[in-house]
């Protein structure tokens, strides 16, 4: 029997009554199996005493007599604090909400005392601690307690007490999942002693190992799921004409610099899958401004040579019209037929337009999420293109390719990737890198600047201007609000031009206007007609002015990581230094706090990828609609790394030497991916 095949509801166990299946459902645990895998998410060592002088080093567990009881406060605000004594030192609890603790530790009782303490105030005292009134010494216990995830009416005790039912009665019957060559080859414990561990574990290296049993199984049978994908995709042989690459070298020819050793490696890892018998499937990933889109319309050129057709989608209409603009420039003299396809285009355009595309008349089509509406079609699509591939949902990037019949697909992104996510969320892509900016380009210089420097950036940014540059300004929210005290974009390009800068021209650009206002806007400040860009987060990728060298971002603290340094990559692309100031208020969280650390101490966007992780893990940076078949509940993508490695290698390497799943030591899997396996190809 396996663990996901106990399906037995909760109520088998006695003591369920109720109102504790109510608490249960509301943490989603209906089977046996959602009990099972309702996992710890901390334990109580109280497995040998720690003194109160020792409190530095965690929670104490100590057996100590109360000496006086004090009060604080007054009236509703009185409240009860407890001086207690060990061997070691004094103490002071202080029990906001529980003034009942006056009789249950009287003065002159011995008490067992466990919380995290800290020194404060000129004394060591905790208001998050247990209390129990015992009879001489505590006896330490013989394991770590489980300390779970709680809902409304439902206790640590209960849960526990239900957890050992479920163990004592199905866990001696539970199968590995695991096969058993690799169990032994990693030294693993059986998954019914991992589940085991991992509730009740006498050690703390005995719970890290029923973790890393329980992770491994999880992280092998999503690797073995990619492994499966991309066997499928392989399988499919494609018919491949011969590109001399003659519109590549054409175009290199135009352009006024040389490739950087980067982008030359990348470019040649794409055209090489592109020679190959099945279709790519790759992630192209560079830093802000290193180059990608040249990269990417280089490749485009040797579908384009076959007499394939090429499909480019952007996120915005600013960023796809960037990119067509590039595009025009370099390759139509070339011969090369482009079209612009947004949802702005005028009904009377579009048909004829439509008809082009699906005529084989366009070889290079860029735009937006139009390019996968129903009425798009193609006579030849061979290769996708996404640009900013994040900002789409899985479907949305399924659309575009569908219009192809077996197309070679092409992810770009300006956010780096941190490597446990690149062999998870695209672990079934082929993974290319451009780690260095083209010469010349300077680090912009970031400045971390509470809110009330605010006039010295000002006048750093007025002399900036008065120099012939130009500047942004960011803020969180397009207008104002009463519930957010936030200053917002309409209300400070006012200021900005009447009482700041008036002697510059201000511009404004937020998500609300209209497509040809925005491009209005923008046309004037890449001309240099206009010299401040009050902005909000639209000018976050494709905006590329290189005469702007600063960028001030307000309330930075309410950006993500990802974003600040997105927005940071708008200047500084020319060769003038770029300045970058981060404006952040009194109302400073410490993750708000982390986030611009992280910022200020390096430019670096695949260091920024790691710590973006750290303080915000998987789901929050990638978004639920882009996590696609990714499912994690106990591996965890910050920690596990080294054991995602070895899951993936192991999972791969049975698909390599039995393609067909056939041997008895896989028996397991075929039977786990038989039933609803999440990886099967939609």
């Amino acid at each position: 029997m396996f663990l996901r095949e106990l399906t037995q509801d909760v109520r088998i166990l006695k003591g369920t009554g109720p109102a504790t299946l109510r608490a249960l459902d509301n943490l989603g645990i209906h089977t046996v199996a959602d009990l099972l895998l309702h996992l710890p998410r901390d334990y109580e060592d109280k497995t040998k005493p720690v003194p109160f002088s020792r409190f530095a080093e965690g929670k104490v567990y100590t057996t100590a007599q109360v000496l006086r009881h004090e009060w604080f406060g007054f009236g509703r605000m009185r409240t009860l604090k407890i001086i207690v004594a060990d061997t070691s030192g004094e103490a002071a609890l202080l029990c906001f909400n529980r003034p009942f603790l006056e009789q249950m530790a009287p003065v002159g009782s011995t008490v067992q005392v466990y919380g995290k303490f800290q020194f404060k105030y000129g004394e060591i005292q905790s208001s998050a601690f247990e209390i129990q009134r015992v009879e001489g010494e505590i006896r330490p216990e013989s394991a770590l307690s489980p300390v779970y995830a709680l809902s409304e009416r439902l206790n640590q005790m209960a849960l526990r007490k239900m957890i050992r039912l479920a163990l004592s009665k199905f866990a001696p019957h539970i199968e590995d999942e695991i096969p058993r060559s690799l169990r032994s080859a990693h030294g693993l414990p059986s998954k019914s002693e991992a589940l085991r561990a991992i509730h009740f574990p006498s050690s703390w290296e005995e719970a890290k190992r029923a973790h890393d049993m329980l992770a491994y199984e999880e992280l092998f049978y999503f690797q073995l799921g990619i492994a499966l994908r991309m066997r499928s995709r392989r399988a499919k042989v494609i018919e491949r004409r011969a590109s001399p690459g003659v519109l590549s070298r054409q175009m290199r020819e135009r352009l006024p610099y040389a490739l950087t050793e980067d982008q030359e490696s990348v470019l040649r890892e794409i055209v090489e899958d592109m020679h190959r018998p099945y279709p790519m499937a790759r992630l192209l990933q560079g830093d802000v401004g290193s180059g990608k889109t040249i990269v990417a319309i280089l490749a485009a050129l040797h579908a384009v040579e076959r007499g394939g057709q090429v499909a480019i989608m952007a996120p915005t209409e600013l960023l796809a019209r960037q990119h067509a603009t590039i595009a025009a420039h370099l390759v139509e003299p070339l011969g090369v037929r482009l079209a612009f396809v947004t949802g702005s285009v005028s009904s009377a355009a579009r048909p004829p337009l439509l008809a082009a595309l699906k005529n084989g008349e366009i070889d290079i089509a860029i735009g937006t999420h139009a390019l996968f509406s129903d009425d798009v079609s193609f006579k030849n699509l061979e290769l996708v293109i996404i640009d900013e591939q994040q900002r789409f949902g899985v479907l949305q990037r399924i659309a575009l390719y569908k219009k192809g019949r077996v197309p070679d697909f092409l992810m770009m992104t300006a956010t780096p990737i941190p490597r446990s996510l690149a062999l998870t969320f695209f672990g079934d892509l082929q993974v290319s890198t451009i780690r260095h900016l083209p010469p010349g380009r300077r680090p912009v210089v970031t400045h971390l600047a509470h809110e009330d420097r605010r006039r010295s950036v000002y006048e750093f940014t007025r002399g900036k201007l008065k120099e012939g540059r130009q500047a942004y300004f960011v803020y969180p929210v397009i207008s104002g609000s009463e519930r957010l005290d936030l200053r917002d974009a309409e209300s400070m390009a006012s200021h900005l031009a009447k009482e700041v800068f008036p002697e510059f021209k201000v511009g404004l650009l937020h998500s609300r206007l209209g497509d040809e206002a925005k491009m209005e806007v923008m046309t004037k400040f890449a001309a240099g007609e206009l010299s401040v860009l009050v902005a909000t987060t639209v000018v976050e990728v494709g905006v590329d002015v290189p005469n702007a060298t600063v960028m001030v971002i307000e309330h930075a603290e309410r950006f993500g990581l990802s974003a600040l340094h997105q927005l940071r990559g708008r200047i500084g692309r020319g060769s003038h230094q770029g300045y970058c100031f981060l404006v952040y208020s009194k109302d400073l969280t410490e993750e708000g706090r982390l986030r611009l650390k992280a910022l200020y101490e390096t430019t670096d966007g695949f260091a920024i990828a790691e710590e973006d992780l750290k303080i915000r893990g998987p789901g929050d940076m990638l978004g639920i609609e882009q996590s696609g078949d990714l499912r994690l509940t106990i591996a965890d993508m910050r920690t596990d790394f080294e054991l995602l490695k070895q899951a993936r290698h192991d999972a791969f390497a049975v698909i390599e030497s039995d393609p067909a799943l056939s041997e008895p030591d896989h028996e397991v899997i075929r039977q786990v991916l038989a039933r609803a396996s999440p990886f099967s190809e939609k």
